[in-house]
């Protein structure tokens, strides 16, 4: 029997700066035929609440499933429970550290140990800055297994208007990981040039 690709995507939000970038994810899945199945720690709630509108009622509103940090008896701590695989969005070094180190003491951190152990994608958008010899020494380690580090580095080919603009491309480019292709933002097609360059070249 051949089985149906699965639809469901694990988000993990943690207490790094940046919990607009998950809760952008799940606004962009919601309704696109995607499950979310959503993890938020206690740290990525008090940092939601400080640097956005939102609540933590809103955003759990916005996934398909929502489970409390403690709740390691939940579907997603099960390799039998398959996935497209687990984003944590963002990611605290907190959480970069536990994970590298098979230390699965919360419901983000079993999920992405199960992912691990399963082979499936694994995504970090990590957050923080600058960066010391442990912080890059666990992104290495997790890359060497097949974990994606993705810092939410912004682009400037598309030439964004305002944050949002730029929120959205970083969101676009993290699903694009899970091979969910949301057009949200222009794509980069070949080399760009200015009127001016056009001058330029034909003065050549």
């Amino acid at each position: 029997m051949n089985e149906a690709r699965p639809t469901r995507l694990i988000v993990g939000i943690t207490g790094a700066t940046g919990t607009i970038f998950g809760v952008r994810l799940l606004q962009m899945l919601h309704g696109s035929g995607i499950e979310t199945h959503m993890v938020m720690s206690k740290w990525g709630a008090r940092t939601l609440i400080h640097e956005t509108d939102h609540t933590v009622e809103q955003v759990q509103d916005m996934a398909t499933h929502d489970y409390p940090l403690g709740d390691q008896g939940a579907a997603i701590s099960s390799g039998s429970f398959i996935t497209l695989g687990m984003v944590v969005v963002p990611c605290s070094m907190r959480t970069l550290a536990a994970i590298a180190n098979g230390l699965a003491d919360n419901l983000i951190h079993r999920a992405a140990d199960v992912i691990l152990k399963e082979r499936r994608k694994l995504v970090l958008v990590v957050r923080e800055s600058p960066l010391h010899d442990i912080h890059l020494e666990n992104m290495l380690k997790l890359s060497r297994m097949g974990v994606v580090i993705l810092p939410p580095v912004p682009a400037f080919y598309n030439h964004p208007q305002n944050l949002d603009d730029m929120i959205n491309h970083v969101t676009m480019r993290v699903l694009d990981q899970f091979d969910i292709h949301l057009d949200v933002m222009n794509r980069w097609d070949g080399t760009m040039f200015t009127s001016a360059d056009a001058s330029e070249r034909k003065v050549r």
